[in-house]
């Protein structure tokens, strides 16, 4: 007769481990939570492998959480909720739904019912198919108005291709396969979900980065998060992932070498203002040209010094990178709700 311990561990050996967890960041949905559900259970009732739905309630104020905590027993779904203590946006929701993600692949789309679905599976066979990293949806018909979504979303994508050098049509779509693998070696920040494959180039070559048409609906409820404002914050955040693709391991060459340009600019100045005063005799004391001289040299001593304090934070940051961007309250699962 298999003592307890001996039942248990036959059961951990013969659990079938998860193939794809599907990852939804939502705030203030509560009309589209049910549906959404529904449509993910449509879409993935022909999977052949296991899979998962993780929900992640980003601080919502509505009724969110009670109107996704309905489907918890629902048969044939293995559904997750993690709320997050107060609302830390889209990004670190996305981040606390990859880490609690089990599955060998790892599938994120907005909860606005924007994204379908049904594209799901048909992505993930593409996705081994062509033996990528990642794929991301392309919004080919995006049904969004056109001055304030559709042409800053074109303008940004093609800049923020021709600065990363990862060339796709549409950054910002979040119906996204990846390998978890992959995903997780990722630490997504502040609003830096529009740039994951620009940081996911960051650890795997960007040939293993593709892109695949899928379906795009107009919204049905609630209002959008995003206005015309956000171009500006993309705008920041594409000068940060500049920075971080290029000089993240070195911030001291980037600031050094600003230094080193702006002494030597210093350095012809003040020995072009030197042979003026002591080879011509002219006065100097007075002169802007004598001031802009001084003002570059201090400047470019506080530039390298700024790069010598960025690479100590730097490897500091590399020792010690374990802090997270958001803080769950509660885990559910099935009936029961976990700190």
């Amino acid at each position: 007769m298999r003592t307890t311990a001996e039942s248990v561990t036959g059961l951990i050996e013969t659990a079938e481990p998860i193939e794809l967890s599907l990852v939804v960041p939502l705030f203030n949905e509560e009309e589209s939570v049910r549906p959404l559900i529904e449509r993910i259970c449509a879409a993935m009732s022909g999977y052949a492998a296991s899979w998962e739905l993780i929900l992640v309630d980003d601080g919502s104020t509505d009724a969110t959480i009670a109107n996704a905590r309905e489907a918890l027993n629902r048969p044939g779904l293995d559904l997750k909720i993690v709320a997050l203590q107060r609302n830390f946006g889209q990004t670190a929701a996305m981040q606390a739904g990859i880490n609690q993600a089990e599955g060998r692949l790892i599938a994120t789309l907005d909860g606005d019912l924007q994204n379908d679905p049904k594209d799901i599976p048909g992505m993930v066979a593409e996705l081994e198919r062509r033996e990528l990293d990642l794929l991301v949806g392309w919004r080919k018909n995006r049904q969004d108005g056109l001055l304030l979504r559709k042409v800053p979303s074109w303008i940004a994508n093609r800049l923020i291709g021709r600065i990363t050098g990862v060339r796709l049509h549409d950054y910002g779509c979040s119906l996204k396969i990846y390998r978890g693998s992959v995903i997780k070696q990722v630490k997504l920040m502040g609003e830096m979900h529009r740039f994951i494959p620009a940081w996911v180039a960051g650890v795997v070559p960007s040939s293993r980065i593709g892109e695949m048409p899928v379906t795009h609906h107009a919204r049905q409820h609630g209002v959008s998060k995003y206005g015309i404002s956000r171009t500006f914050r993309v705008i920041l955040d594409l000068l940060s992932v500049m920075f971080f693709m290029r000089f993240k391991a070195r911030p001291g060459h980037f600031f050094g070498s600003l230094g080193l340009g702006l002494g030597a600019l210093s350095g012809i100045i003040l020995f072009y203002l030197f042979i003026d005063k002591f080879i011509m005799g002219n006065d100097i004391g007075t002169r802007p040209l004598f001031l802009i001289g001084v003002m570059l040299f201090l400047s470019a001593v506080q530039m390298i010094t700024t790069g010598i304090i960025a690479e100590m934070i730097a490897r500091t940051y590399y020792r010690e990178d374990t802090a997270l961007s958001y803080i769950v309250r509660e885990v559910y699962e099935g009936d029961q709700a976990h700190q």
